[in-house]
């Protein structure tokens, strides 16, 4: 049973997350009270306003194509659709938080990443973010005066619809106005690669309007990238790294203004859309953008950047140095990353780089996962039961290739004579090359600097399984009294039978391949994507105290809300929607501390 499904008690409203009614966003500004769009009695989508998804299917057959062409585009036009040196012509200001008090008490903040996918784990984490205060470890921590997003809001292209379904209408459901009692909270966000496919067109129009709002929340932002100051020296820069490219001119001019400001001792916060220094491990060059940042903006301040943060990767990972604290921190609510393939030490800047200038390296201990590094383990071996049940779509593809290969070996393995003979080696040859070509270019990686013999090695050795497969399958069907009957009913048996029970286990074969190859690091990507784990999601709750220490609270979620139910009656400030069951959180490990 999926668990992801929604089951529908008496008398309980239930979201529909695979309803396809197409919804319209809405395109006029909320007013601050609630009677213009009235509370919603039922979770149907004409009265959220948005509709509920499920988690994105990422072996789908249709998104795979569709993702790999929007990857090639991105690296091909990427530089041509970058819009941000168009930003410099846009309204540029330094941030505060809190805004509008002083500067001399305590602030909390909440940071988020990876978050717009299906609807359950999404509207969990938005959920919790809501809340005027969460009991974890024996203590109230109260909700952030500000909220950072990280990057990757939308899930798996930008446009207007997915940020619409997967991300406003859940973030708006969980505080749809500014809190009665209080301030009002503001939300900023980094753009993450998936909010770049579209060039960041769709990111700009809904984040950077200056003075808008989602939901209870503000959002003042008018550019790509920001700096807040924050309480007691404190300040958080947010870079927009566009796919991993160099940092524009127009957005290094505002950051070395903003750092104009910058005295010898205060301590800066980097946000950033990726964990360069986990990346660095495979590419040297990974961290080249963060280290100019940091050695020509901050370093002549004589600041130190004291914490780096990031989403990207779906899971909380804290490496630790004396000087430096390196957290991912990408569970808010796209499918779950392993954390066990993560290497207990690291240099940063990589030793291997090519940069003359680049910092002093120094080693970093990997302090703490979320999952833990065996229960990621154990999650990566559910890989055979999880594959092709969440990935129907992609079994089905795998059993129309078998057919394809099964009927390529029957005909050649009939007993003909001559140039038959011969002519029917043809679709044997060609179904090979179409398997092998397939499973190589599975195991490759995007960069052509980054392909190894292991990737060789295994999409071979996958292609050859797969082809083995397809013999299997030509001398079982030939055993079987189905060839013989009367045309066309051996084909109408062949999709009736054989193309679901091929699927079936090529699939098998696939999540065998995955759990292989990921102790080479090789597709490691894949083993999860394909399983779409929604459970094991994270957020960073941090606390900067009167006085100046910024004390680190990771939050975890071992299980996100499957039920839910519309919640008509209460105040305009509370969430629309409730979890049938309350959902439990507790600390991913100890608070940390940098004082």
């Amino acid at each position: 049973m999926d668990p992801d499904k929604t089951h529908r008690a008496p008398g309980e409203l239930t979201a529909d997350p695979g309803d396809p009614t197409p919804v319209e966003p809405e395109l006029k500004p909320q007013p601050p009270v609630d009677d213009v769009h009235p509370r919603p009695t039922s979770m149907r989508p004409e009265q959220l306003g948005f509709t509920p998804r499920r988690g994105v299917p990422w072996l789908s057959p249709t998104l795979l194509a569709g993702t790999a062409v929007r990857v090639v585009m991105a690296g091909l036009f990427g530089a041509y659709l970058d819009k941000r040196e168009l930003q410099s012509a846009l309204h540029s200001e330094i941030f505060h938080e809190p805004e509008g008090v002083d500067q001399d008490g305590e602030l909390w903040l909440d940071y988020v990443a990876d978050l717009g996918d299906g609807f359950n784990a999404t509207y969990s984490i938005a959920y919790l973010l809501a809340q005027p205060q969460l009991k974890v470890g024996g203590e109230a921590l109260p909700r952030g005066r500000a909220l950072v997003m990280g990057g990757d809001q939308v899930y798996p292209t930008a446009s207007g619809q997915q940020y619409e379904d997967r991300f406003k209408g859940p973030y708006e459901s969980a505080l749809p106005q500014p809190p009665l009692e209080g301030v009002q909270p503001g939300l900023y966000a980094v753009p993450g690669n998936h909010d770049w496919y579209d060039g960041l067109t769709a990111f700009l129009r809904l984040f950077t309007r200056g003075h808008g709002k989602i939901g209870g929340w503000r959002t003042p932002q008018t550019r790509s990238y920001f700096a807040i100051e924050l309480p007691h020296r404190w300040w958080l820069f947010a870079i927009d790294a566009q796919l991993d490219a160099y940092i524009d001119d127009p957005q290094l001019s505002y950051f070395r203004e903003v750092a104009s400001r910058l005295q010898p001792g205060d301590r800066v916060i980097m946000c950033l859309p990726n964990p360069t220094w986990v990346a660095a491990t495979h590419d040297p060059h990974a961290y080249d953008t963060v280290d100019y940042f940091i050695r020509t903006v901050i370093a002549p301040t004589r600041a130190q950047v004291r914490l780096m943060l990031s989403g990207d990767l779906h899971h909380y990972a804290r490496y630790t140095h004396p000087d430096r604290e390196l957290i991912t921190a990408g569970g808010g609510g796209a499918y779950l990353y392993a954390t066990h393939r993560l290497p207990e030490r690291l240099d940063v800047p990589p030793k291997a780089t090519l940069v003359r200038k680049k910092s002093p390296s120094q080693e970093y201990r990997l302090a703490a996962t979320y999952p833990t590094k065996s229960r990621s383990r154990q999650l990566a071996a559910g890989v055979f039961g999880r594959l092709p049940w969440r990935n129907p779509g992609f079994a089905s593809l795998l059993g129309m290739l078998h057919l394809f290969l099964m009927l390529a070996f029957t005909g050649a393995a009939q007993r003909l004579s001559g140039p038959l003979q011969r002519l029917s080696t043809i679709p044997v040859v060609v179904m090979a090359i179409i398997v092998l070509g397939a499973t190589v270019a599975f195991a490759m990686p995007p960069t052509a600097g980054r392909r190894r013999p292991k990737h060789w090695a295994l999409g071979i050795g996958h292609g050859v399984a797969q082809i083995g497969l397809g013999v299997l399958g030509a001398w079982t069907w030939l055993a079987l009294p189905f060839h013989n009957l009367s045309w066309p009913l051996p084909l109408v048996v062949a999709v009736l039978v054989y193309v679901p029970v091929s699927g079936l286990l090529a699939s098998e074969i696939v999540a065998g391949y995955l759990l292989v190859a990921s102790v080479f690091d090789v597709n490691l990507n894949e083993l999860f994507a394909a399983q779409g784990i929604v459970d094991y999601k994270s957020f960073l709750r941090l606390h900067f105290d009167v006085d100046g220490t910024l004390t680190i609270y990771p939050i975890a979620v071992d299980r996100v809300g499957r039920r839910w139910r519309a919640a008509p009656d209460t105040r305009a400030d509370k969430p629309w929607i409730e979890p049938v069951r309350p959902l439990t959180v507790r600390l991913a490990e100890k608070p940390i501390r940098l004082s």
